[in-house]
């Protein structure tokens, strides 16, 4: 993508979502039906910031990290703020709740566990550090030898609960396992690069993607590999290259995007490549989205939301989404709800691919710098400024303008939530 422009812990998916994409394997699948009307507006929360992350609901409460440095918990009635965090640095890292505890990856370098009713921290245990990918000569700006930080490495890791242990990636290229009562270190695993997926946990495996390019199995009790499975390259600007996108693992299968432009289904158990899709040189940021043997995920410059058949591969169909597609989506009551860079929450029907529904965020109907055309990105707005890396950044405060949709929805009690980048938590029934 070229852009200048506890067993308890471990229990299967309820109606709310506890932790980033439904559950432990990452299967983004709502027992419950979304809702019937993305017209009607329950509430919106307004955060101090945008907001990249996705929600986790538990108990009643809705819990966002934004931009700002602020984990928020909000009523999920009514709308209301329970009580805020605040964090040193921005937070990109979706919470996960049980127990009683909310536990997210901070910025700033460490996994923090939080009393849930409070918002008081229980632990805090420090990485090495955190940092976005970065490479020389990155997507092809100059200078050439200025080593470069991706403005599109959006997130970093969401912990995943399993086995009475929290998993999460660290921009230090390790990852962790910790107990989830007490933040001791069970076990850490080095890649070679920033790890800012989020492990899927499966039958006492942990899967997660680098941006060294393999996708690690590791034996959930010890941190040993188990196999790797390595994706494409690109030594000269680093564009096609690492796993931003996290596992999702249904029947024995690993389904997986990488910024490579390709989706890999990959044997759980061997680490086997059963079929790759390959998308026109698109990023796959999104975390596929799995059920009745069908694969659902977005691209990014092909603007494209697509499901495969989860068994060979084969595309199902097709939907125009006009802009990049990073978020991840849910699937409830035959629809998958996403979001997309153009500001709009889609719901689309699961098994045609046509479009049931949809909603615009308030940034992207104000659209104070004619960033949108009809929906479609206006190319005449990402004109070059500087003409090196600086404007990758422009481009990213160009998507907050318009309240671009990163984050990923949940489905609960008929009410789909989700974040944007205008800074609002949008709870639509």
């Amino acid at each position: 993508m070229r852009l200048a422009t506890l067993a308890l812990l471990a229990t299967a998916p309820a109606a709310a979502q506890e932790m980033f994409h439904a559950n432990s394997a990452h299967t983004g699948v709502y027992a419950a039906p979304g809702p019937r009307q993305l017209g009607g507006v329950k509430w919106t929360f307004k955060g101090g910031g945008p907001i990249v992350t996705s929600p986790a609901i538990a108990e009643g409460v809705v819990y966002i990290g934004a931009m700002d440095g602020h984990l928020y918990a909000i009523a999920q009635e009514n709308g209301q703020e329970k009580w805020n965090f605040k964090s040193k640095m921005p937070i990109a890292s979706s919470p996960a709740v049980a127990g009683g505890v909310v536990y997210f990856v901070s910025s700033a370098g460490s996994l923090a566990a939080l009393e849930a009713a409070t918002g008081k921290p229980k632990w805090v245990f420090p990485t090495e550090y955190e940092r976005k990918f970065e490479a020389k000569h990155l997507h092809g700006y100059p200078p050439d030898a200025q080593t470069i930080p991706d403005a599109w490495d959006i997130f970093t890791s969401s912990p995943t609960l399993a086995n009475a242990k929290v998993y999460f990636g660290s921009g230090d290229g390790n990852v962790y396992a910790l107990d989830a009562e007490t933040g001791v270190l069970q076990w850490k695993f080095a890649t070679k690069d920033v790890v800012h997926s989020s492990p899927a946990v499966v039958d006492r495996t942990v899967y997660v993607g680098s941006w060294d390019s393999y996708l690690y199995a590791i034996d959930a009790e010890s941190g040993q590999q188990r196999w790797a499975f390595k994706s494409g390259e690109d030594d000269v600007i680093h564009n096609q290259v690492g796993f931003q996108s996290s596992p999702a693992v249904v029947d024995g299968t690993v389904y997986v995007g990488c910024r490579d432009a390709h989706v890999y289904a990959i044997d759980a158990a061997t680490g086997r490549k059963k079929w790759d899709y390959p998308t026109s040189k698109s990023w796959v940021i999104s975390t596929p989205a799995v059920s009745d043997g069908m694969v659902y995920l977005g691209t990014s410059d092909s603007s494209r939301f697509m499901a495969l058949d989860a068994k060979t591969g084969r595309l199902r169909f097709n939907f125009d989404a006009k802009a990049y597609v990073f978020s991840s989506p849910a699937l409830a009551g035959g629809l998958a709800y996403f979001g997309d860079h153009n500001g709009k929450l889609y719901a689309v029907d699961a098994r045609t691919g046509k479009l049931a529904r949809d909603f615009r965020t308030e940034g992207s109907k104000k659209d104070p710098f004619k960033v949108l055309n009809d929906g479609s990105l206006n190319r005449d707005a990402f004109k070059p400024l500087f003409g090196d890396f600086q404007d990758m950044y422009l481009d990213f405060n160009r998507f907050i303008s318009i309240g671009a949709v990163v984050s990923s929805p949940a489905v609960d009690r008929g009410v789909v939530y989700f974040g944007s980048m205008d800074g609002n938590l949008y709870a639509l029934q």
